[in-house]
């Protein structure tokens, strides 16, 4: 099939590459002109492990192209995604105007009948509300809204994009959803649950996916402050717990909270559409503070331990808001380093990718070039963001060139007993 994606962003790149792996012609537009040339040049503009070779792959069998015209993407396509950005309003609710565009665009030059498919995280009867204005167009083809959210995981989009545990669609349409189950057929065939409701049952199932997984995070951490004071062990008291399958031990990590793009807008976001639909969801208030909470309660541990922050160097492991991604918007990590140079410390951080953007958003934190530049003289290391590589750290080797042989392990990723044989003051 031929498949048109507009945006080239987190979610529209593992899209198009998988597409095209998958055995379809995709061509992606961006009005970012550059991306485009640096995605021509195979240069990735995010890091998603993965997604280098399978783009490379699909420019290589020309099933994979890259443009900035909207009429190139739209020619002879059976399928146009729209993958945008909808980033929150002052008021918290999500900015719909580049899927209004990206729609208003693709209609207008559409010839030929197609499927138009919202992928953007958007408010229960933006789909409505998108075929009613596609009836104020002048559009010389048939067009049909579809709502098919993605389920992707930062740092995991390629693999969850080749292998999805389910497909959502929602459309009114037979002849959409009759052409997006030939568009998945590989995916359903590998085993991918297919689930096919209304517009608004997809769109507001996307919302309630995120708000369910900020909780299930929020409540490690609400969780870890009563096995503290009780003087239980968190992680064992998760694994107890996910052992049930009820339950599952997904996302019952306890640490430093959420972060990222997508759980903080979205939730605010659900929250909103909820009240204008006269609902109060407390919930989600609750989900949202105990979360901010979780990194004002780290500093506090790690105040605590060192007596005076002041000239004391801050060694934070881990930058992105969770491992496998360079994505800092709102990292955890961040807020906490921001927080302890607001305090005196000397915070070096170090990042096995996300080095670059952790300088831009926060140009006052003193990057490191390795792991070893960033424990050197350090009074504290501090665990922020679980990559693998920070589990198998030589700990004596650590411990030898620190001032103070301290760590605060914020995401739980170290075997405690490792550390203190190592000769660390461990605090989870």
């Amino acid at each position: 099939m031929r498949v048109g994606i507009v945006g080239v962003g987190h979610v529209g790149l593992p899209t198009a590459a998988a597409l095209a792996h998958i055995g379809h012609d995709v061509v992606a537009m961006d009005s970012d002109s550059e991306k485009i040339e640096s995605l021509d040049a195979g240069e990735m503009p995010f890091y998603e492990e993965g997604m280098d070779v399978l783009v490379a792959e699909g420019i290589s069998t020309g099933r994979l192209k890259f443009t900035t015209e909207i009429a190139e993407l739209v020619s002879d396509a059976e399928v146009v995604f729209i993958c945008v950005g909808t980033p929150p309003r002052s008021s918290g609710e999500a900015n719909l105007l580049a899927v209004e565009q990206a729609a208003e665009a693709v209609a207008s030059m559409a010839t030929s009948d197609l499927v138009l498919v919202g992928k953007s995280t958007v408010p229960a009867g933006t789909g409505d509300r998108l075929l009613r204005a596609l009836e104020h167009y002048k559009v010389a083809a048939k067009l049909s809204v579809v709502s098919n959210p993605e389920f992707l995981r930062e740092g995991r989009a390629i693999h969850d994009s080749l292998h999805p545990s389910r497909i959502l669609v929602g459309s009114d349409s037979p002849h959409a959803l009759a052409t997006m189950r030939r568009l998945y057929e590989p995916l359903l065939e590998g085993g991918a649950e297919w689930i096919q409701t209304d517009i608004r049952t997809a769109e507001l199932a996307k919302h309630a996916s995120n708000a369910f997984l900020s909780l299930k995070i929020s409540f490690a951490n609400a969780m870890a402050r009563v096995c503290e004071l009780a003087g239980a062990d968190v992680t064992l008291v998760a694994d107890a717990m996910g052992a049930d399958p009820r339950i599952g031990r997904a996302f019952l990590n306890a640490g430093l909270g959420y972060g990222g793009y997508c759980f903080p807008k979205d939730l605010t976001a659900f929250h909103r559409l909820a009240g204008s639909l006269g609902y109060d969801f407390r919930l989600l208030e609750e989900v949202a503070q105990i979360n901010d909470e979780a990194v004002s309660s780290v500093f506090k541990k790690i105040e605590e331990i060192m007596w005076n922050l002041e000239q004391k160097k801050i060694a934070l492991l881990g930058l992105s808001f969770k491992p496998g991604t360079d994505d800092t918007r709102l990292s955890p990590a961040l807020v906490l380093a921001e927080k302890l140079i607001a305090a005196g410390a000397n915070v070096v951080g170090y990042d096995p990718q996300a080095n670059e953007n952790a300088r831009r958003d926060l140009p006052s934190l003193k990057i490191a070039d390795t792991v070893g530049e960033a424990l050197e003289g350090a009074h504290c290391m501090v665990i922020a963001t679980e990559w693998p590589e920070f589990r198998s750290l030589n700990l004596a080797g650590a411990a030898a060139v620190m001032t103070f042989s301290t760590i605060v392990d914020a995401r739980n990723l170290l075997d405690p007993e490792a550390a203190v044989a190592a000769g660390f003051s461990y605090f989870p």
